[in-house]
């Protein structure tokens, strides 16, 4: 699948926390509340984001993820918990500092340089079955 803008990332990311499925749908205001960022931007982002096959929408109603807007978010989500539990655990980083720094280096790391870092701190110890 052809990668989307970290900021489109981050959408499908807030779904997926807010326990939105492909049989769970959930509200635009909650995703506002989320992310922090208004309606509007949040309706533009949806567009985008309906417009590449990753969530359905009907007119002005609640926000699904597709099979394909599912398994991307779920990524993205997975990226982000690994990330977190190696900062807080594996060094030692503050948890709000943790959750902020791996909010932008999720985005930016190839999905074959995840694997190999994945694999290499589940061997540390770093994270837990569940994270990696």
């Amino acid at each position: 699948m052809e990668k989307i803008s970290m900021s489109n990332e981050d959408y499908l990311e807030a779904i997926i926390m807010l326990g939105g499925t492909v049989d769970e749908p959930v509200k635009s205001v909650d995703i506002s509340r989320k992310l922090n960022v208004s309606r509007t931007a949040v309706n533009k982002a949806i567009a985008v984001l309906k417009k590449n096959n990753l969530v359905s929408q009907p007119y002005y109603g609640d926000i699904t993820l597709t099979e394909e807007g599912y398994k991307y978010g779920q990524a993205i989500y997975k990226r982000h918990r690994c990330l977190v539990a190696f900062f807080t655990k594996g060094l030692g980083i503050e948890p709000e500092t943790a959750e902020n720094e791996a909010c932008l280096m999720e985005h930016a790391i190839s999905d074959e340089s995840f694997e190999l870092w994945v694999a290499y701190v589940s061997k540390l110890g770093f994270m837990d079955e569940d994270e990696a």
